[in-house]
């Protein structure tokens, strides 16, 4: 995620790094573009070859487009990096080759690299934004409201039971300083609901009660991790807990869902007015991703997240008369922006942080295991937290909460940002992000038992 839809805005100042599109020179502007299309090109072809493989060998497409990432990224091919990472445009393949075409400067090429990248980075941004619009369509708010005690029980003991094990763990067993602990104790509580929900759209259990409890939780998680991101991004600033920011940032997020939801019929019926009169190509969906990118202006200025608002937009719409015909439109939208975003998380993952070759990435790999292994059982407890749904798959709702994906690299990044985590510390958080991201697809294709034809065929039939 971009650094700077979560943080409060003084805190992101400071520590933005990447200087934004203002900046370029306009005789850049065609190598920009060709640097942009040649990413575009590479990611494309990572991600369908991925996906293509990840499918022959019975694993959720989502994983195949995470490992082909990795391929392509930081950790291997150097087709596709971001200078955030500390690279700088000669590591990157496309970048030498557009200074081989283009006789660039060393100061042009860095300019054209930064701007590229921010580039693809504002893409995937908005490939999630769509993803979670497209969920909250699939998703069926009536039994999200059938869910959602369940769904904040479960959120509530997925940010804490991780968030005080971690942190007291690395206080007792590592010796590890109190605001330290505490902002890795943070980073345990994301939880990925880009990664999770299209896996379970995948394998048909996204309007399961499992499902729907999963996602419900995952959103209440996302809005607790905001929360729990800005007292430790507070921490890291001052050493103090800024009190008001905090109550703030409850009251908005709560403000903003609950009254989504509420003035949802209501916009329904001027949705359904609207189309109605529109007659040129194009309206509904047009309609609908104004709504859609609307509400994901309204979160990120609030200070909560953008997908936060993206997902609540697809809800209200899936109340509509068109939600059907809408669905069908979204589709080939998101086939063409959603594996921007998942290719660009894995492609950011480095992989080097695992080498135990190197005597820095020691002491990291130890604490990793211990995070490891809070990060996995910390989410796993949040089935048991389920009640009143006789015969739930507990073991699937806590293997559902376990990825943190993108949300986890965004602590990460605010942490070393920051100065606030040493390099072991640092290098743990990764590995822990970087494996709970890619055990959770497998892990979700065991928990859920594979639907037979009929089952898949309802299941079809009734998305449509």
């Amino acid at each position: 995620m971009i650094l700077s839809n979560i943080l409060p805005p003084a805190f992101s100042r400071e520590i933005a790094p990447i200087p934004f599109l203002a900046t370029v020179v306009a005789e850049d502007a065609p190598i920009i573009l060709s640097g942009v299309l040649l990413t575009l090109v590479v990611i494309y072809l990572a991600s369908k070859f991925g996906a293509e493989v990840a499918r022959r060998l019975d694993f959720p497409p989502v994983l195949g487009e995470l490992v082909a990432g990795v391929i392509v990224g930081v950790s291997a091919l150097h087709l596709v990096i971001f200078p955030e990472g500390g690279l700088s445009a000669s590591d990157s393949v496309i970048m030498t080759a557009l200074q081989g075409l283009n006789q660039l400067t060393p100061d042009a090429l860095t300019r054209i690299f930064e701007s590229q990248s921010e580039v693809i980075s504002v893409l995937a941004e908005i490939g999630v934004i769509i993803l979670l619009f497209e969920i909250g369509l699939e998703s069926d708010l009536r039994q999200l409201k059938e869910v959602g005690i369940q769904a904040t029980v479960v959120a509530c003991v997925g940010v804490a039971a991780p968030f005080a094990a971690g942190t007291a763990g690395l206080m007792l067993l590592f010796h590890v300083a109190a605001i330290p602990a505490i902002f890795a104790g943070a980073a345990l509580t994301a939880t990925s609901i880009g990664i999770t929900s299209k896996v379970l759209s995948e394998l048909g259990q996204l309007k399961s009660k499992e499902g729907q409890i999963i996602v419900g939780a995952a959103v209440i998680d996302d809005v607790l991790g905001i929360i729990v991101l800005a007292v430790v991004a507070s921490l890291a600033k001052t050493g103090e807990v800024d009190i008001a920011n905090v109550i703030y940032l409850i009251v908005s997020a709560t403000a903003f869902l609950i009254g989504s939801i509420l003035l949802g019929g209501v916009f329904n019926k001027t949705f359904v007015a609207i189309v109605d009169q529109l007659k040129t190509r194009g309206n509904i969906v047009i309609p609908a991703f104004i709504f859609a990118f609307f509400m994901a202006f309204l979160g990120n200025a609030i200070h909560l997240e953008a997908i936060l608002g993206a997902f609540a937009a697809g809800l209200v719409l899936d109340e509509t008369d068109a939600r059907n015909e809408l669905d069908e439109l979204i589709k080939p939208i998101a086939d063409l922006l959603v594996p921007i975003f998942f290719v660009t998380v894995g492609a950011r993952a480095d992989l080097g942080v695992l080498n135990p070759a190197i005597p820095e990435n020691r002491a990291g790999l130890l604490i990793a295991v211990f995070l490891m292994g809070v990060a996995i059982a910390g989410k796993l407890v949040t089935g048991w937290a389920v009640f009143g749904i006789p015969g739930v798959n507990r073991l699937a709702i806590g293997v559902g909460m376990i990825p943190r994906g993108e949300v986890g690299l965004v602590f990460a990044g605010i942490g070393a940002a920051s100065g606030i985590l040493d390099k072991p510390l640092q290098v743990a958080i990764i590995i822990m992000v970087i494996l709970t991201t890619f055990v959770a697809p497998p892990l979700l294709r065991v928990v859920f038992k594979e639907p037979t034809q009929g089952e898949a065929d309802k299941y079809l039939e009734t998305s449509k």
